[in-house]
């Protein structure tokens, strides 16, 4: 019974571990933008609704207002359509340019998933 008891724990313990390290930090675009350097090389999940977005041939990017502020994100697998409520998580750089555009302090994408409306 004891064994039982040490494997659930030790499954437990080691699930806990996988989900917090896999997890990136949710945060918000106002803390973002008021310190991007502090984000620097981390990955981060914003929530919010998508405002404006640019695409061409799979890449693009994609402002995404979260209630605290805006951001753009830049993907390489197509942008999601206006007004779609997104969960992105990616790394944040600053001096991004995209088109001719320069736009400033950028997520750029790793994961999303489409929230609802």
């Amino acid at each position: 019974m004891h064994l039982v008891k040490r494997i659930g724990l030790a499954s437990l313990l080691l699930a806990t571990v996988f989900l917090l390290t896999a997890c990136p930090s949710e945060t918000t675009v106002s803390k973002i933008n008021a310190d991007p350097a502090r984000y620097r090389n981390k990955e981060v999940a914003i929530v919010g609704t998508v405002r404006d977005s640019y695409g061409a041939l799979g890449q693009g990017a994609y402002e995404i207002d979260d209630g605290t502020g805006r951001i753009w994100v830049v993907t390489r697998r197509g942008v999601p359509s206006r007004g779609a409520r997104v969960g992105v998580k990616g790394h944040v750089y600053n001096g991004f340019n995209f088109g001719g555009r320069n736009f400033g302090t950028v997520l750029e994408e790793s994961d999303r998933r489409t929230t609802g409306r």
